[in-house]
């Protein structure tokens, strides 16, 4: 069975968008995965499954690149809300959130920060706004939940961290029992911050949605910025809107690169 799809993505965060509203795409991690292999499938860090919804206007499925199924992706949600238009509310397994369509991408209400160590989760009790752990020069992480689970170190220079290596110990540790993600941050102004992400389930990746969200939340939840806060990533800036206890408004750009098939058969259940 040939099904179509669309290659989009967000400050160069890619996703195969596969749209299922009018019937089942058959979708696994064993296919999710074989899809994502840039060398033998069509590539990409995330793909989106979307399908009916009992609760919003539409229901968007989240697979990383390894397959895994995962409750949030904010640039994919640009994506998605871009390619739909108008105002949207869209269910994650994170929760509804909502977007509005603009010229050349969107903004996206994603929904409240969770502070809490068990909301992470975190496998015991601690204080999230300065973690007394570390992994080597990393020290002292903050974390919160954005709709997926986020860890971020404020560093001097965020370029000079060996993410690529530092990123799945600390994604894979026993500390976080659902695994998480991993960002680097330095403040370069009053409203500026410059962050790289290792993504769990996608490793090192152009672009975060989520992670600048949880940035730029928890930087200024240290003192470090006020919002709204412009986060540098390397495919680009996002506006990260967020006062306590409101919501996170994230507003970046998103672009369709290409559209296809793929056959069934070749990538089986």
């Amino acid at each position: 069975m040939l099904v179509a799809f669309r290659k989009m993505h967000g400050l160069g965060n890619d996703f195969i968008v596969i749209d299922a509203r009018a019937g089942a795409a058959g979708m696994s991690a064993a296919r999710a995965a074989a899809l994502a292999d840039r060398r033998t499938g069509i590539g990409c860090d995330q793909l989106i499954v979307l399908e009916p919804s009992a609760h919003a206007d539409v229901r968007m499925r989240i697979f990383n690149a390894d397959g895994s199924e995962v409750e949030a992706c904010g640039n994919a949600s640009r994506a998605v809300g871009m390619l739909l238009g108008g105002s949207q509310r869209i269910e994650t397994l994170g929760g509804v959130i909502a977007s509005t369509a603009a010229p050349g991408g969107a903004s996206v209400d994603m929904g409240p920060a969770r502070f809490d160590w068990d909301a992470i989760p975190l496998s015991f009790a601690m204080d999230t706004l300065a973690m007394p752990v570390g992994w080597e020069a990393l020290e002292s992480p903050s974390a919160v939940n954005v709709g997926n689970p986020h860890v971020v170190f404020f560093v001097p220079d965020a370029d000079a961290i060996d993410l690529a290596r530092l990123g799945p110990l600390i994604e894979t540790d026993p500390l976080f029992p659902e695994k998480v993600n991993v960002g680097v941050a330095s403040v370069v102004g009053a409203s500026h911050i410059k962050l790289r992400v290792w993504e769990r389930g996608a490793g090192l990746t152009r672009a975060c949605g989520t992670g600048a969200c949880a940035a730029a939340v928890l930087a200024i939840r240290r003192r470090l910025v006020t919002a709204p806060v412009r986060v540098d990533l390397p495919g680009g800036p996002l506006e990260i809107a967020w006062e306590p206890g409101g919501t996170i408004l994230m507003t970046g750009p998103a672009a369709l690169s290409f559209s296809g098939t793929f056959d069934t058969d070749d990538y089986p259940l």
